[in-house]
C-alpha cells in the first residue's frame, strides 16, 4: 500500500478486513478467473497429426472495408474426446520461435507455445463431433493488425497439445486505423479522438480531417503513443498475456463552437502520398458552461466486454455485456456523453481483450464522449504502487487503460480529473489511489469541488469506481461497514461542504440508491449515492436487511441516466440493460435562489 496520512487502529482493522473478505469471494466463487487463464499455455504440447486438419475461410477478410467479419473453420480429427478445442491465435505463428529470448548463458528449454489465443470454442460446440471427429465452427473477428491462425487442441485447457493448424488468414489491411473513441479534452471547447492503427510514425503521419457541414475541412495532427512489456508489472500481462498493442493515436480538436455539429475522419498519410482513412463518423460539441440546453448523461460501471460468437466468456458476461451495449447504443440518439467508471474491459492481463472491447464500444465511442474511471481491474497489483494489494490487473497496473483511452488527467501518472459539459461539473477519483486527507489526490478532490461556479453548473457529481460512500452490498454490508473502509471518513465532510448532488459508484455488481444522506441519515441536503456496477460483470449479493437510507436495491443488470433541462432540475432514472425501461428513478430540484 501507497504511503499517506496514518490509518487508526480501527481503521486498519476494517481495511485489512475488506481486503480479505474480497480475496475470499475471489477464492470461493472463481469469478475472477480469466477464461484465457485457464488455457495451461506453458505446458501445452505439440504432436501434429497427419491425419488431423483445420481450413479457415475466407482467406481473407474485410473485402468491403468491415473491421470485422466472419470466420467459419471446418476440422476433423481421427480421435475426438469432449476436451477438444480450437484456439484463434494471432500473430499466426504462435510456436516457440514467437517466445522471448532467454537471457544468460544457460540454455533452458522453453515451452512450445509461449502467447494465449486471442479466443477459444470448444469443438463440441459443433453437433456431432464427439461421433463423427468432424465439426464446423464460426468466429467473428476484428482487424487487430495482424494475421490469423487456427489450432486444434486435445487433453482440455489443462494439458492442451496442438494436433494440428490451420492456413493463415488476414484483414485485407491488417494496419487500418480503427475504433475511434472520443473524449473530453481539458477545457470544455475541446473534443479529443483517440483510435488504433499498424502505423508507428515513421511510416505514416496520422491525423484528424474535421468541420463543420458546408466548410472546408481542418486537419489536426495526432499524437502516437505505445508500450512493450517491459511497461507492464507482472503476469500474464508480461507473458501470455502479452500482445502487441500496436499504435494509439490522439488528436485534439479545439476551439469547438458549444453544441455544434462536427464531422469527422481519422486517416494516416504514408510516404508516397496516399491516405489510408477510418470511416467517416461525427459528434456534437460539448455546450459551454451554463449553457441551457438538454444535457444527458450515462453511467454505468463494470461492463467488461463480450464475444457475439459465442467463444469463451466470464460468467454470465453473456448477455449481459453486450445487451448493456447495444442498450446504450439504441439510445444514443438521447445521449450526449457516457462515463464508464471503472472495470473497463476485464482483461486481466489478457492484453488482445483490449482491442475486443474498443471493437464492441466503438458504436459509443465513436459519436459521443467516452469517459473512464481506474477500476481494480485497470490499476491493481502488488508491489506496483496501487492503493490496493489485490492482483485483478493481471500485471497491467493502468498501463493499457491509460494508453488505450483518453482522458484529461492533469498527470498522466495520476487517474484523477475534472470535466465541464453545460450545467454539470464531475470529479471523478480513482478509487485505487489513495485518497485519503493530506495526499494529492484528496487536494484534487477539494479543489474540483470547491472551483465550480455553481451559477453556471449547479448539478455536481462526484464519482470513482469503488464504493466511497453508501453500499449495502453483502461484503460492504459485513459487519456493519456499509462502504470502502475509511472512505466517508475523509470524503463525506467534502461532499457536504461543497454540496454535492450525487455521487456514482461501481465495483459492487448490482444497483442501489439511497436518500440523500448525510452521516447515515436521510437529510435534505444530503448526497445522494447511487451504486450502477451492474453493466455486465456476474452478479452481486446485498445484505439481507437494507439500510435505512437504502431507498431501492436491484440485483440485475443496468445503468443509470441523468438529463438536465435547466439549473433547478435533475432527472435520474435506472434502466434495465435487458429491456431498456425505467425501473427507478428521482428528481431533485433547486431553489434558483440557493443556485
Amino acid at each position: 500500500m501507497r504511503g499517506g496520512t496514518g490509518l487508526a487502529p480501527r481503521g486498519l482493522l476494517w481495511l485489512a478486513l475488506a481486503l480479505s473478505l474480497a480475496a475470499a469471494c475471489r477464492v470461493v466463487t472463481g469469478h475472477d478467473v480469466h477464461p484465457l487463464s485457464r488455457i495451461a499455455v506453458h505446458r501445452a504440447g505439440v504432436a501434429l497429426d497427419a491425419s488431423a486438419a483445420a481450413r479457415a475461410s475466407p482467406k481473407l477478410l474485410g473485402s468491403r472495408g468491415e473491421d470485422t467479419d466472419w470466420v467459419t473453420v471446418d476440422f476433423h480429427v481421427p480421435n475426438p474426446s469432449d476436451g477438444d478445442w480450437i484456439g484463434v491465435f494471432s500473430p499466426s505463428e504462435f510456436n516457440a520461435s514467437s517466445c522471448p529470448s532467454i537471457q544468460g548463458s544457460g540454455q533452458i528449454a522453453g515451452p512450445a507455445i509461449c502467447s494465449a489465443p486471442v479466443k477459444y470454442q470448444l469443438a463440441n460446440y459443433s453437433s456431432g463431433y464427439a461421433k463423427l471427429g468432424k465439426g464446423t465452427l464460426k468466429f467473428q473477428l476484428i482487424n487487430q493488425r495482424q494475421d490469423f491462425s487456427f489450432g486444434l487442441f486435445t487433453g482440455g485447457l489443462s494439458n492442451p497439445t496442438l494436433v494440428t493448424v490451420s492456413n493463415k488468414i488476414a484483414f485485407v489491411n491488417p494496419k487500418a486505423p480503427v475504433y475511434p473513441r472520443l473524449a473530453l479534452g481539458k477545457t470544455w471547447n475541446e473534443m479529443t479522438v483517440t483510435w488504433t492503427s499498424g502505423y508507428d510514425i515513421s511510416e505514416a503521419y496520422p491525423f484528424v480531417e474535421w468541420g463543420v457541414k458546408g466548410s472546408p475541412p481542418a486537419r489536426a495532427l495526432a499524437d502516437t503513443v505505445t508500450f512493450g512489456r517491459e511497461r507492464l508489472c507482472g503476469e500474464p500481462a508480461s507473458t501470455v498475456g502479452w500482445r502487441d498493442p500496436g499504435f494509439v493515436h490522439t488528436a485534439f480538436l479545439k476551439n469547438l463552437w458549444p453544441a455544434k455539429e462536427y464531422y469527422y475522419r481519422i486517416g494516416h498519410t504514408l510516404h508516397n502520398g496516399k491516405v489510408i482513412w477510418g470511416k467517416p463518423k461525427s459528434f456534437t460539441a460539448a455546450p459551454s458552461p451554463g449553457q441551457r440546453s438538454l444535457q444527458r448523461v450515462i453511467i454505468f460501471g463494470d461492463l467488461g466486454k463480450a464475444e457475439r460468437d459465442g467463444s469463451n466468456e466470464y460468467q454470465n458476461f453473456q448477455p449481459a455485456s453486450l445487451n448493456t451495449t447495444d442498450a446504450v447504443i439504441r439510445d444514443l440518439g438521447d445521449t450526449d456523453m457516457v462515463f464508464h467508471i471503472g472495470d473497463i474491459s476485464y482483461a486481466n492481463g489478457y492484453l488482445s481483450q483490449w482491442d475486443q472491447f474498443t471493437q464492441q464500444v466503438e458504436p459509443i465511442t465513436s459519436r459521443v464522449p467516452y469517459m473512464l474511471a481506474s477500476g481494480n481491474h485497470e490499476r491493481d497489483f502488488p508491489n506496483s504502487g496501487s492503493f490496493y494489494n489485490g492482483t485483478d490487473s493481471g500485471g497491467e497496473c493502468g498501463v493499457p487503460a491509460a494508453t488505450m483511452y483518453y482522458v484529461p488527467t492533469e498527470n498522466r501518472a495520476n487517474y484523477w480529473y475534472m470535466a465541464d459539459y453545460g450545467m454539470f461539473r464531475f470529479c471523478v477519483a480513482d478509487s485505487e489511489q489513495d485518497w485519503r486527507e493530506g495526499t494529492e489526490q484528496y487536494r484534487f478532490i477539494e479543489r474540483c469541488l470547491a472551483t465550480v461556479d455553481r451559477a453556471k453548473q449547479p448539478w455536481l457529481i462526484f464519482t470513482a469506481h469503488r464504493v466511497l460512500g453508501y453500499s449495502s452490498g453483502f461484503y460492504y454490508g459485513y459487519n456493519g461497514v456499509f462502504g470502502e473502509p475509511m472512505a466517508r471518513q475523509n470524503l463525506e465532510p467534502l461532499w457536504r461542504r461543497y454540496g454535492v448532488d450525487v455521487a456514482f459508484y461501481g465495483h459492487f455488481h448490482q444497483y442501489e440508491r439511497t436518500c440523500p444522506v448525510y452521516q447515515e441519515k436521510c437529510v435534505q441536503d444530503g448526497t445522494v449515492h447511487v451504486v450502477v456496477g451492474g453493466g455486465g460483470a456476474y452478479m452481486s449479493n446485498f445484505t439481507t436487511v437494507a439500510p435505512p437510507w437504502s431507498v431501492y436495491r436491484d440485483m440485475d443488470y443496468g445503468f443509470g441516466k441523468l438529463t438536465a433541462s435547466n439549473e433547478t432540475t435533475l432527472r435520474f432514472e435506472y434502466r434495465r440493460s435487458s429491456d431498456g425501461q425505467v425501473y427507478d428513478s428521482f428528481t431533485l430540484h433547486k431553489d434558483k435562489q440557493n443556485v
